[in-house]
């Protein structure tokens, strides 16, 4: 990946109207059951969990962002500081320019500014299906990373100019990295969400944690639309392509994934919605992102207080003291979610 194009990256996702144009995440489908005598005590509620073999203070995750450019240096060191500071998983940016050269490691190196928190490097599967597995396993132990994420972005790249088209041998690579990394290997899609019919090759290939990083939030293929400006060949209907989030939660949950709930997640309202449906781990990047941009270490370090302020103001509302009881809270689901769960249980009979 040029740096030129992960610099407009940021730039882009800094600025501009970059979320889905008429595809939600579906959140707002999931309706929570208010405990009108709550029996909790704000002071006393636990969003203690675990993710990747650590203990987390609460279940978030800053997802990837960015990495391999000058312009990520600065913003992976803090973001890390925070991640370390609240307690949560920190996911770094793609590493392609350093599996093709070693010592772009710079922006990556964030270990010791977070010494305690789950941090996963970051691959494209196509890059992955084309590099030699030692040299993908070296992305994490090169770091000191707790595992890596295998990002899929066929929209992406499809809404690329110089994109890749090239998308065999996906789950023969996943297959070696699991063997190879066992425990280790998470697969994020980038916007597009994730099927039960994509989720049980992944389950057989080895893989045995999820990023769902559904539609609603951020759109990849809307940001390359926007780096092309007025180029006729624009393939807008890809701005608003996928699986929702809360969709994608639904298809994936009863597999016995480890879940990340990502894709559009903005406030505490939505990972709890995100942690009922399935999701062990909520993650966000844009509103992360900007709020950095607003406002350095700072501004990163009040949103996501404030994210997880809401998140317990939601459990006492719903009448649970931690995590498990959270994710044991039956919902109520309504419009398209409920035709898309009667639609998919048919067919899936």
């Amino acid at each position: 990946m040029s740096q030129g194009r992960k610099t407009d990256h940021l730039r882009i996702c800094a600025e501009m109207d970059v979320e889905f144009q008429r595809q939600s995440t579906w959140l707002e489908h999931v309706q929570l059951v208010h405990a009108a005598v709550a029996e909790v005590s704000f002071d006393e509620i636990s969003t203690e969990t675990r993710f990747m073999g650590k203990p987390l203070r609460a279940p978030l995750m800053i997802t990837a962002i960015s990495g391999g450019v000058k312009a990520a240096e600065g913003l992976n060191r803090d973001l890390a500081k925070v991640a370390q500071k609240l307690g949560i998983a920190f996911g770094l940016g793609s590493q392609r320019p350093m599996l093709q050269d070693p010592g772009m490691i710079g922006s990556y190196a964030v270990r010791r500014y977070a010494p305690d928190i789950p941090i996963l490097g970051n691959i494209a599967l196509q890059q992955a299906a084309a590099a030699d597995p030692a040299d993908v396993a070296r992305l994490v132990t090169s770091i000191d990373a707790d595992g890596l994420a295998v990002h899929l972005n066929p929209a992406q790249e499809l809404n690329q100019t110089e994109g890749d088209k090239r998308f065999q041998d996906g789950f023969k690579t996943l297959k070696s990295l699991t063997r190879r990394m066992p425990g280790k290997v998470m697969v994020k899609e980038t916007g597009c969400g994730i099927s039960r019919e994509v989720a049980q090759g992944l389950k057989t290939a080895g893989v045995r944690t999820l990023d769902v990083a559904g539609a609603g939030g951020t759109s990849w293929p809307r940001v390359e639309n926007l780096r092309k400006g007025a180029d006729p060949a624009r393939r807008e209907w890809l701005d608003d392509w996928g699986i929702p989030t809360a969709a994608s939660l639904w298809e994936t949950s009863p597999l016995g994934f480890t879940l990340v709930g990502s894709g559009g997640i903005r406030n505490g309202l939505d990972a709890a919605k995100c942690l009922v449906l399935g999701a062990d781990v909520a993650g966000l990047a844009l509103p992360v992102l900007r709020a950095y941009m607003r406002g350095g270490y700072d501004g990163a370090l009040t949103c996501l207080q404030d994210v997880i302020a809401e998140l317990k103001a939601v459990m006492l509302l719903v009448g649970v003291q931690d995590i498990p009881a959270l994710k044991r809270h039956q919902p109520v689901i309504t419009g398209q979610l409920r035709e898309w769960i009667n639609n998919r249980s048919r067919k899936q009979k």
